[in-house]
């Protein structure tokens, strides 16, 4: 891809990485937000519209956790394609070229994990 040979190329992607984190933990903490906002809106509501808005809310809110964790291992899976396109010369010696990938997929199995739990209901 690149034949600058300078380090600052695979940093711009590393950096593109986290950013894709950040989008992935925001889609997911709105998600979340969303899914709870149903159980506010059944205090106020006459049952039938809070039971409908409800249901909205939960499925929305789900979507939305469910697409932070598709988007962090998007994320991943596209820093790794770009990660076999450059040279030696461009990453950094002794630099630790995975702790982004670690953290993309760490936020991607909590997310799956937070849908588990939503799914699930709150405990008894």
């Amino acid at each position: 891809m690149s034949v600058l040979d300078d380090p600052r190329v695979f940093l711009a992607a590393e950096r593109t990485l986290l950013a894709w984190n950040r989008t992935s933990l925001a889609l997911m903490a709105f998600g979340f937000v969303i899914e709870r906002f149903g159980l506010f809106l059944q205090l106020f509501k006459p049952q039938a519209v809070a039971e409908m808005q409800r249901d909205a809310s939960y499925w929305v809110g789900i979507l939305f956790v469910a697409l932070g964790a598709v988007t962090s291992i998007v994320a991943v899976v596209q820093f790794r394609r770009m990660l076999g396109s450059f040279t030696v010369t461009e990453i950094p010696e002794g630099y630790a070229i995975n702790m982004g990938v670690i953290t993309n997929l760490i936020v991607a199995v909590l997310g799956i994990g937070l849908i588990v739990c939503l799914f699930r209901g709150p405990p008894l």
